[in-house]
């Protein structure tokens, strides 16, 4: 069964909601896929308007920031350190927005949606 987008079935106050029309095409979503270490592959789709994503499935490298020098550099990912969206990211290595990585830079938060942006772009910490 295909994920659906749309409105649920019950209000906010638990009254049921009834639907004047049936599930339509541009209310789907895809599966969870999450961006892993490994060497570098990614997933392009299209999506609404003819437009594309790029949805990173492994990565190696990142774009860092060094704000003290302004400028940026790629660099080698270690491991992941920390991961607010889920604690359990952490030991399997997930990345995502606001993940916290291990570099050899340093610790640096990375800023880019790996799932949508197709690159993972970060600023190092100290």
């Amino acid at each position: 069964m295909a994920i659906w987008q749309g409105k649920s079935k019950r209000k906010k106050t638990g009254g049921r909601r009834v639907y004047s029309r049936k599930k339509r095409k541009y209310e789907i979503g895809r599966e969870k896929r999450e961006t892993t270490l490994g060497e570098h592959k990614a997933h392009v789709f299209r999506t609404r308007g003819n437009n594309r994503k790029i949805r990173v499935l492994r990565a190696g490298v990142a774009n860092i920031v060094i704000p003290k020098e302004n400028k940026s550099q790629k660099t080698k990912i270690l491991s992941v350190i920390e991961n607010l969206a889920n604690p359990h990211y952490v030991r399997r290595n997930i990345i995502t927005k606001g993940a916290v990585i291990k570099t050899e830079l340093g610790n640096a938060k990375v800023t880019s949606r790996p799932g949508q942006d197709g690159i993972i772009n970060a600023v190092l910490i100290k």
